[in-house]
């Protein structure tokens, strides 16, 4: 059949149903990216049997209203919920699903709505939890880069601009240099009354907490490589519903439409066949309970299951420089870059191993133990590990940042994660280690003054002493290879 368009409590809302006589389950794709994008999925879902929404969410696109990002999903899903069972067309079962926001919108219909307007069952891929969630690292280090590029493309504005902060950059490279970030929109050149207030939401875990109280069957979905990873890992791991699913590849935010570069052909999964499989399985109580997964072993066409153990690794760091170092926000390590100057004043600390003796699928939470000082009240912590290949190609293959306040020379001891991990790493390989103080533009300068760094107009260099002996980077590693999982077959039972 084809699809037609309707309003739903006032907002556009695409709908196709299968052909057939009903009543059909139905699905909900909530986004502020345009339903019309959706067409060749709604079309997909109907012809798996499914009944299939793509509705624009409140202010964006053809539905009215004012946009503000994160504040009312809950509520209008819900309306948009019991519109659907009341339906002829519709036999009362529901999917919630969705990527990136969309996801948020699915996960707020199911976590915070009224308990009959909430799904069956969710589908969240790379979800963006909240506000808060998207714009801070669990420690309060703030994304700059991705939350710039978010608001100049979508904030405060019914369309998008996918090229928006490209096209200022181009115009201004400073752009993301200038204090203080809160004037942003104004250097952008536009309204963005949104900016200012996603700095003061420092909720995070908000919707990864409620998820304990869930009572539906999860699908989570994310990439290694995905700015979310640890959020949909989480997620996962909170989720309180009678059956949990977990499929992570060696992706970055568009999921197989962005393989990560230790992606093989394997990785690629058909992910809308997987959904409906997946779904109707869900639906209709054929899923196994409990926590299960399938999970890519990037450098390798290998898929593990989530219940794969490892153990501890601890590989010997040598020093090669920068024991003692000036983290100056003037001149900040960068994000993308990851050439190591070899001369100079030091900018970081930098250590590396031995090339490894054998292979190593290295396979869960890794992290860096330091004994550290700074001589300014506030410090950040950037702990970037990148692997050398053979070959002597260069990739990150974690990272993370901790904020620390202290009283100005005093020694700490302290654990920076560096994420999950889930590659393989072939002989000869060593792995470097880099301590440093910023990683900008992809997170805000910390400016070492005890100030908010998006208000902050001036910024302070900040002497930084690394003690090596207590320094340890802690792996885990698949002790053998364990038993190989197909993700079509391991996801939907």
């Amino acid at each position: 059949m084809a699809p037609f368009t309707t309003s739903v409590s006032g907002l556009a809302t695409d709908v196709q149903l299968p052909d057939g006589q009903g009543p059909f389950p139905a699905v909900l794709i909530r986004t502020p990216y345009g339903r019309q994008s959706h067409r060749a999925e709604l079309h997909g879902w109907a012809r798996r049997g499914f009944a299939v929404l793509a509705q624009d969410v409140r202010g964006r696109h053809a539905s009215p209203g004012e946009w503000r990002p994160y504040e009312s999903e809950a509520a209008d899903g819900a309306e948009t919920a019991h519109w659907i069972r009341r339906q002829t067309w519709s036999d009362g079962r529901l999917v919630a699903c969705g990527a990136s926001y969309a996801a948020h919108c699915a996960l707020a219909l199911a976590l915070e709505a009224a308990e009959d307007a909430r799904p069956d069952a969710v589908i969240a891929a790379v979800p963006a939890l909240g506000a808060a969630d998207t714009a801070r690292e669990p420690s309060g280090a703030e994304r700059l880069l991705n939350r710039a590029g978010w608001w100049a493309a979508h904030g405060d504005r019914p369309d998008s601009d996918e090229t928006a902060l490209a096209k200022a950059l181009a115009a201004d490279p400073d752009l993301l240099s200038r204090l203080p970030l809160v004037k942003f929109p104004e250097r952008l050149g536009r309204e963005l009354p949104s900016w200012r207030g996603l700095w003061r939401r420092r909720e995070r875990g908000r919707l990864a907490s409620l998820a304990a109280t869930a009572r539906m069957p999860l699908l989570a979905v994310g990439g290694h490589h995905d700015h979310f990873a640890e959020d949909t890992v989480e997620l996962w791991r909170n989720w309180g519903g009678p059956s949990t699913r977990l499929l992570m590849g060696p992706w970055g935010h568009g999921l197989v439409a962005a393989p990560g570069p230790d992606a093989h052909p394997e990785h690629r999964v058909g992910l809308g066949e997987l959904y409906a499989r997946w779904a109707w399985a869900a639906l209709e109580g054929r899923l196994r309970e409990g926590r299960a997964g399938a999970l890519a072993l990037g450098g390798s066409p290998l898929w593990v299951g989530s219940d794969v153990m490892g153990d501890a690794y601890v590989p010997r760091l040598r020093l090669l420089r920068g024991g003692v170092f000036t983290a100056n926000p003037e001149r900040p390590v960068g994000s993308v870059d990851l050439a190591v100057p070899a001369d100079g004043e030091p900018d970081r600390c930098v250590l590396v191993t031995r090339p490894l003796p054998r292979l190593l699928d290295v396979f869960g939470p890794a992290a860096v133990r330091l004994r550290a000082t700074a001589d300014t009240p506030s410090a950040d912590w950037v702990a970037r590990l990148v692997a050398l290949s053979p070959e002597g190609r260069a990739e990150r293959i974690g990272l993370g940042v901790v904020r620390r306040a202290e009283p100005p020379g005093s020694e700490a001891e302290f654990t920076i994660p560096l994420g999950r991990l889930a590659l393989r790493l072939v002989a000869g390989t060593r792995l470097r280690i880099e301590i440093a103080g910023h990683h900008f533009p992809a997170h805000a300068r910390n400016p070492h003054t005890g100030e908010d760094p998006i208000t902050a107009t001036r910024l302070l260099a900040s002497r930084r002493e690394v003690h090596p002996t207590g320094l340890e980077l802690r792996l885990t590693v698949l002790r053998t290879r364990p038993t190989p999982v197909n993700p079509a077959l391991e996801i939907p039972r």
